[in-house]
């Protein structure tokens, strides 16, 4: 089969190529791809639960800690912190990287 002339198809634009014809299968096809790509980008930057910015008192609910004990973890350089007018906020990625370094292995030995 032949394609007929530019003039028949396109109207004037561009030649049309019997391979650059997008069929039904071809867009099932990217849907598809484009949602498993959508999903893992999602399961990969928003856990559940997990907000990427924490307010004091969730952290201090999170951490079952107090005021004071938030406090010296700010002075001491132990959890870093972003103030907003006057609002104190934490990034759930630093507690985690706070619970990392404080992380203590133990090695059990069957005796």
């Amino acid at each position: 089969m032949t394609l007929k002339t530019e003039r028949d198809f396109n109207y004037g634009r561009e030649k049309l190529y019997r391979e650059q014809i997008v069929t039904t299968t071809d867009l099932v096809e990217f849907k598809n791809d484009l949602l498993q790509e959508l999903s893992k980008i999602l399961v990969e930057n928003f856990k559940p639960g997990a907000k990427k910015w924490l307010k004091s008192a969730e952290v201090r609910k999170l951490l079952k800690i107090s005021p004071g004990t938030l406090q010296s973890m700010r002075i001491n350089g132990e959890l870093p912190f972003t103030k907003v007018g006057g609002m104190i906020f934490y990034e759930y990625q630093d507690i985690q990287k706070m619970f990392n370094r404080n992380k203590v292995e133990v090695n059990s030995r069957l005796d």
